[in-house]
Order: C-alpha cells, then sequence, then structure tokens
C-alpha cells in the first residue's frame, strides 16, 4: 500500500504511513446501528373525562341551537366549544407518545411545550405492570419502568394497549442489549 502525500511505501493494514502519518485507512463506522422497535400511543380510554365532557357540551348546544326560547347564539358558542375539547385531546394523545428503540425508550409529551425524556435500555432497574378492574376490562393497563440510574427517574406509560405485550417488548429489548 502506497501513502498518497509522500509515496513511502507501507506495510499492509497500517493505518497510518511510518514516514509522513498520514493516515492511510478512514476508520469504518460502527456495525450496530439503533432502530426503532415500537411506537406507543396512550388509549384513547385514557381520555375518556374530556370525551365525556365535549358530548355533553355539544348536546347542550345542540338543545340551546333547537329550542325556540333560547338563545341560538350560545348553543353555538356551546358547540364550538365541544369542538375545541375533543380538538385539544386529540392533539394531547397524538403528542404523547413512546418510542422503543432497540437501545432506548425515549418519551415524548407536549404540543406547545414540549418534554423529551430518554432511558437508556441498559439502565433499566425494574418494569412493572399495573392494571386496574376498568383497565383490564378494556385491556388497557400502565406500565412504569424504573431507571437503575437515579431513584427517582421513572418513566410511566398510562393507559396503554395490551401493557403485558410491551413490558415484554421492552424486557427483551435490554436482554438484546444487554447481550
Amino acid at each position: 500500500m502506497r501513502c498518497a502525500q509522500c509515496g513511502a511505501d507501507a506495510p499492509q493494514g497500517a493505518a497510518f504511513c511510518s514516514r509522513c502519518g498520514q493516515r492511510l485507512v478512514a476508520p469504518r463506522p460502527a456495525a450496530i446501528r439503533e432502530y426503532a422497535l415500537s411506537r406507543i400511543r396512550p388509549s384513547w380510554w385514557h381520555f375518556t373525562r374530556e370525551l365525556v365532557l365535549a358530548i355533553g357540551v355539544l348536546i347542550g348546544g345542540a338543545y340551546l341551537v333547537t329550542a325556540r326560547s333560547s338563545s341560538v347564539i350560545a348553543g353555538l358558542c356551546l358547540i364550538a366549544l365541544s369542538a375545541i375539547i375533543a380538538g385539544l385531546a386529540a392533539l394531547a394523545r397524538n403528542y404523547t407518545n413512546w418510542s422503543l428503540t432497540s437501545d432506548r425508550l425515549i418519551e415524548r409529551r407536549g404540543f406547545l411545550a414540549s418534554r423529551r425524556r430518554e432511558m437508556e435500555l441498559a439502565d433499566v432497574r425494574s418494569i412493572e405492570v399495573v392494571r386496574s378492574l376498568v383497565q383490564r376490562l378494556l385491556g388497557l393497563g400502565n406500565v412504569m419502568i424504573a431507571s437503575a440510574a437515579s431513584a427517582e427517574f421513572l418513566i410511566r406509560l398510562n393507559d396503554i394497549p395490551d401493557p403485558e405485550r410491551v413490558a415484554e417488548m421492552l424486557r427483551q429489548a435490554r436482554l438484546k442489549r444487554l447481550a
């Protein structure tokens, strides 16, 4: 192998020229790359309170619009308010998600002000699945992942569908990461 800068012969496999110090071989990038395993969002059941409120306001607005003795403008305002409440619930659902990759768990929250938290899978201390009776009936649950790096650091996945499957995916990804 010849050096491109000085033309000196270098032994096969040498990284630098022994005469001028020029790099002969570019370092290879790491072969292992991070890849996405799953994206998890909260269930619509998590927003039941907001959706019931929106439906109640919508019914009240529709009543005011159709009743002859009341204000149509107030009814239209209530219908618009119900659309805003439902829209905010949809935005909250879309801007709350957890991404599981081959190396880490990433939590993203927020629309106007956002928050992003990451936990390396190698730092996972424990994975806990908690399901109330109502959550069990609806096929939902909460998954809590504690970090070994800090006692207070905890990522909580609230009201997600099939929490046992998500917990098992986390366990398997952690085992692959540690291997």
